[in-house]
């Protein structure tokens, strides 16, 4: 059976469960996976799942694939995608599948791959397809094992995290695979833990588990106006991003945080380049170059960002998404709950986190919007817009990902996702008149070109 063309997106590889992802595609992923290890001399890969209710099956189905390509399996089980991608380092595979639908609604599942140490997009994913496509696998005998890595994971983080004082949290996993995890772990760092959501679903009862859409945060806003907790984390449902909610229920969003991040790594690498996306606050290059760091505005994608980080030394990259890599004590991969951990040390050491936090830089600016649109039309609309639109009084109009125009009192985005097909757009100034003067400006460009798109603005 051929896999179909459509579930290998930029940075990973999406399709809905029994449809245009089954067990027989995911196992002819699994010989490709294994084929081109092979190829690299990689002995053995490491492959996990998340709380998806396909996940047992199609990651069955992946470790056949593998096996019969003479590679190795080593099942982690029901873990956090950054659990697989420790696994890879902590047992020196260097190779990592999780088997996940991120945050895509509970009938899509999905892998995100690393094979000798890279974490596969763009072309290394399409040559998967081309592999397919071919019947071109390598053949053996591999070896399957298992492996529980998660007291591995909690044990590296808890040596390396040292709070000031112990502290008051809530976490709300949304029934997302991180429940399984987060509670463990930041007890192990001295916390007091008010549990949200922690019992794993794969239905997902009570709400998506997509820290970067505001609703998703209510129950934890709710949470931390009631109780006793002083921060409140949330993680998606694969748990390589976090979501942070103030005591008195401000959103501090991911652009935001890494304000704070940079500032702390910068304090022990001076000098070191901070990596953000071509979504994130315009607050960050001052703040950066600010405390001696060098900032970097690259692609969104957990993967692409990776790749930047491995060719430019970055010590630090985040994503507007919920995405924190940590290279400076950590592994340089995306980890919401090792962010969480980071988050935390440092505001142990304010009595009023909150205070710490909400005086971080900020502008007017608007969460995450989305255009849904056909397959395929994201792309070729802003192809075309790259090409042809013209803003007035724009000072510089950024192409990297989308178009990003910026003013002298803010930014507007749009650009294609690569996991939906949808246009992101996100908009941020110095204040409302001018947020909604950028607003104007990118609806009739895109209306222009598109008149029967419906704008979320």
């Amino acid at each position: 059976m051929l896999a179909p063309k459509e579930i290998f997106k930029a940075y990973d590889i999406r399709g809905i469960v029994g449809k245009t992802l089954t067990p027989e595609i995911v196992e002819q992923i699994g010989k490709a996976i294994g084929s081109e290890a092979a190829k690299l001399q990689q002995k053995a890969i490491c492959i996990g799942y998340d709380g998806r209710l396909s996940g047992p099956e199609l990651a069955e189905a992946l470790a056949r694939g593998i096996l019969s390509t003479g590679v190795d399996v080593i099942r982690l089980g029901l873990v956090a995608t950054p659990m697989v991608y420790f696994a890879a380092h902590q047992l020196k595979t260097g190779c990592g599948v999780m088997v996940t639908g991120s945050h895509n609604p509970p009938d899509y599942n999905g892998l995100k791959m690393v094979i000798a140490e890279e974490t596969l997009s763009g072309e290394s994913i399409q040559r998967l397809r081309t592999r397919i496509e071919q019947q071109d696998f390598a053949s053996g005998t591999g070896q399957a094992s298992d492996y529980d890595i998660a007291d591995d994971y909690i044990n590296r983080i808890a040596s390396d995290i040292k709070l000031s004082r112990p502290m008051r949290i809530a976490v709300d996993c949304g029934n997302g695979v991180p429940g399984a995890y987060a509670g463990k772990l930041y007890r192990a760092l001295g916390c007091e833990v008010e549990e949200l959501f922690c019992e794993v679903d794969g239905h997902f009862p009570n709400h998506h588990p997509d820290p970067s859409v505001p609703e998703n945060l209510l129950d934890l806003i709710a949470a931390l106006g009631k109780g006793s907790s002083e921060i409140g984390l949330a993680f998606d449902g694969d748990g390589d991003r976090l979501g942070v909610v103030t005591k008195d229920g401000k959103i501090i969003y991911p652009d935001r945080q890494l304000l704070l991040f940079a500032e702390d790594v910068l304090q022990r690498e001076p000098g070191a380049t901070i990596i953000y996306d071509v979504k994130s606050s315009r607050n960050l290059a001052p703040w950066i170059k600010a405390r001696g760091g060098l900032p970097l505005m690259w692609k969104t994608g957990h993967s692409l960002v990776k790749a930047k980080m491995k060719e430019t030394g970055s010590a630090l990259a985040g994503e507007m998404s919920g995405h924190v890599f940590f290279k400076e004590r950590w592994f340089g991969f995306d980890d919401g709950l090792y962010s969480g951990a980071r988050l935390l040390e440092i505001l142990s050491r304010s009595a009023d986190p909150s205070a710490l936090l909400n005086a971080l830089p900020d502008s007017v600016s608007t969460p995450e919007q989305h255009i849904h649109m056909n397959e395929g039309e994201p792309h070729t609309l802003i192809a075309s817009l790259q090409k042809t639109a013209e803003f007035a009084g724009a000072t510089e109009v950024i192409t990297i990902d989308g178009l990003r125009v910026e003013y002298p009192d803010g930014f507007g985005l749009m650009r294609p996702s690569n996991t939906t097909p949808v246009i992101v757009l996100r908009f941020e100034a110095d204040d409302e008149a001018a947020l909604l003067r950028i607003q104007d400006a990118f609806r009739s460009v895109i209306l222009a070109a598109a008149p029967h798109v419906h704008l979320p603005f």
